[in-house]
C-alpha cells in the first residue's frame, strides 16, 4: 500500500504514551478471544476518526479546486471549494445533505502549515463556518450567531508556534492535523436569492498562509470544472469511508494525529499493541479484520437508523443534544458519523430526526402523512428551520418536482385557515393546488426517514422546552 507524504510525516514520530503507568509490553503472546475484544472496541470507537482520514485522503487527491463527479465541492488540501447553489440529489460523499444552504469544503491539513479563511460581510444572511477536527468536534466559532466579524482568520494545527500576520482577526487551534471546513450560507428558493447570493459567495475561501497578502480573493465559483471520483459507493448508501480490511492498517496513523483525550491514554496503549502484535502474525490480523467486518456489521449499520440513538422526544422523534462536541460520548459520535456525520453544534444548528409516524410504524411511502405546526408553534429560530425528506440510506428522493425539503426558504407555503401549517408527506402529487404546494414528495412504497433542522435555535429548542409535532396517517 502506497503512503502519502502526511502519512510518512506522521508515523515517523508515533505515538508515545506521555503517563507513568507501564505499558503493555511488545512480543507478549495474546489470545485470539483477547484480540477480538480489542478489536471489536477499537473498530467502534475510532470508527469517525478513520471517516475523516480518509476523506482526508480523497480530498489529497483533488487536481485543482472543483465538483467531485460533477456535484460535490472538493479541492486540493488546504484549500476551499464553493457550491453556487443548493447541492445536486446525486451526491453521494455526505449522508444528509441539505438543499436550505450552498455548501463549500476544504480539508485541512494543518502539518502543512496553517490557512487563512476569509469572511465577508454576509449581512441579514444566515451563515456559519464549521471547522472540525480528526475526531468530528468543532473547535471554532465562526458564524452570524457569533457575531463574527468580516476579515481575516487563521486555522493553525496543534504544533504551530508562530506570528499572527497581520490583519488576521483570530487565530483558531484545531487539536489534530487533520479536520475540515465546511460554509453553510442561507439560500431562498427564488431565482432572486439565487443571482443575489452570487457576490457574497464569490468572496468565501480558504488557502495556505503562504498566500495571504492582506488582500481579500475573489472567485467565480460556478465556473468549477467537473472532476472525475477518486472513491465511489454502490450508487444508493454513502460512499464507503471505513474499510474492515484496511482500518487497523490505517489506524497507528490516525492516532498519531489524534493526541488522546483525558483518560484514553490507556486504550491507545492497549489498541497499538494488539496492531503490533498482529503485524507480526498474520493469522492475527486476520482476526482482527473478521471482528471488524462483524462489528461493522452489528454495531456500526445498525446506527444508520435514527430510531436507533439519540434523546428520545414526544411522538417519536430523537434529537442530539451534544453534536460536534461529543467528549468521552463515543456511542453517539460514531452513531451520528454512520448516520449523518458533520453536524453543527446545537447552538448553530439543531436536528430532529423521525423514522416512525405518530403511532410508532415505520415511515413509508405507501402510506400518507400529515405533518401540523399549530399557529404561533413553527421552529423558534432566529436563523430559519426546513423539514427534509430522505429515503434509507439518508439521501434524496429522486422526484419531478425536484423537491426535497419544505421550509423558511419556500416562500409559497399555504396556511391552514386557523393560521396553521401542514406539510403534506406522500408519494403522490396532492390534487388541491393548495396542497401541492405544501408537498414533500415521498419513495413510491419504500421507508423514509423525516430529518428537521433548526439553524440558529432559540432557547426554547435547546432546553427542550419545543420539540416537532406528530407525524399522523391522513
Amino acid at each position: 500500500m502506497t503512503t502519502t507524504a502526511w502519512e510518512r510525516s506522521v508515523t515517523a514520530t508515533p505515538y508515545v504514551s506521555p503517563h507513568l503507568v507501564p505499558t503493555p509490553v511488545r512480543g507478549t503472546r495474546i489470545t485470539e478471544p483477547y484480540a477480538r475484544m480489542v478489536a471489536r472496541e477499537a473498530y467502534f470507537w475510532a470508527w469517525p476518526m478513520v471517516n475523516m482520514y480518509n476523506r482526508r485522503l480523497a480530498f489529497s487527491h483533488a487536481p485543482e479546486r472543483g465538483l467531485m463527479n460533477g456535484v460535490l465541492p472538493v479541492a486540493p488540501l488546504n484549500q476551499l471549494s464553493m457550491l453556487h447553489d443548493y447541492v445536486e440529489p446525486d451526491q453521494r460523499w455526505v449522508a444528509c445533505p441539505n438543499q436550505d444552504v450552498v455548501y463549500g469544503a476544504g480539508g485541512l491539513a494543518l502539518d502543512e502549515g496553517p490557512v487563512v479563511i476569509q469572511v465577508p460581510d454576509f449581512g441579514k444572511r444566515f451563515w456559519v463556518y464549521q471547522a472540525v477536527d480528526l475526531r468530528t468536534d468543532s473547535f471554532a466559532d465562526i458564524g452570524a450567531m457569533y457575531g463574527t466579524r468580516p476579515g481575516f482568520y487563521l486555522i493553525v494545527g496543534p504544533r504551530w508556534d508562530g506570528d499572527k500576520p497581520d490583519d488576521i482577526i483570530q487565530v483558531f487551534a484545531c487539536p489534530t492535523n487533520t479536520g475540515m471546513l465546511a460554509p453553510r450560507i442561507f439560500q431562498d428558493d427564488t431565482p432572486e436569492d439565487k443571482r443575489a447570493i452570487q457576490d457574497v459567495l464569490s468572496l468565501i475561501d480558504m488557502y495556505p498562509v503562504a498566500k495571504y497578502d492582506g488582500n481579500v480573493k475573489r472567485r467565480d465559483w460556478s465556473r468549477l470544472p467537473k472532476l472525475t471520483p477518486p472513491a465511489a459507493g454502490d450508487g444508493s448508501g454513502e460512499t464507503r469511508w471505513v474499510v474492515p480490511e484496511t482500518f487497523f492498517d490505517e489506524l497507528p496513523t490516525v492516532l498519531a494525529d489524534a493526541p488522546p483525550l483525558a483518560g484514553e491514554e490507556t486504550r491507545y496503549d492497549e489498541i497499538l499493541a494488539v496492531i503490533a502484535a498482529a503485524k507480526k502474525d498474520p493469522a492475527l490480523m486476520a482476526v482482527l479484520v473478521d471482528e471488524a467486518t462483524r462489528t461493522e456489521q452489528m454495531l456500526i449499520d445498525p446506527l444508520l437508523q435514527f430510531r436507533n440513538w439519540g434523546t428520545p422526544l414526544p411522538h417519536h422523534w430523537t434529537t442530539a443534544n451534544n453534536g460536534a462536541a461529543f467528549g468521552s460520548d463515543y456511542f453517539m459520535r460514531t452513531a451520528i458519523a454512520r448516520s449523518n456525520i458533520l453536524v453543527n453544534k446545537p447552538a448553530e444548528t439543531k436536528y430532529f430526526y423521525q423514522d416512525l409516524d405518530a403511532s410508532g410504524t415505520r415511515l413509508t411511502g405507501a402510506s400518507r402523512y400529515l405533518v401540523t405546526f399549530p399557529k404561533g408553534e413553527l421552529p423558534p429560530v432566529k436563523g430559519f428551520w426546513s423539514l427534509t425528506l430522505y429515503d434509507r440510506f439518508h439521501f434524496f428522493v429522486p422526484n419531478a418536482a425536484r423537491r426535497y425539503s419544505l421550509g423558511t426558504k419556500n416562500r409559497d407555503l399555504t396556511r391552514n385557515a386557523d393560521g396553521s401549517l401542514t406539510i403534506f408527506v406522500q408519494a403522490d402529487e396532492p390534487i388541491d393546488p393548495l396542497q401541492r404546494r405544501n408537498w414533500l414528495p415521498a419513495p413510491h412504497g419504500e421507508e423514509f426517514s423525516l430529518y428537521l433542522r433548526a439553524y440558529w435555535p432559540d432557547r426554547a429548542v435547546l432546553d427542550g422546552h419545543w420539540a416537532p409535532p406528530p407525524v399522523r396517517t391522513s
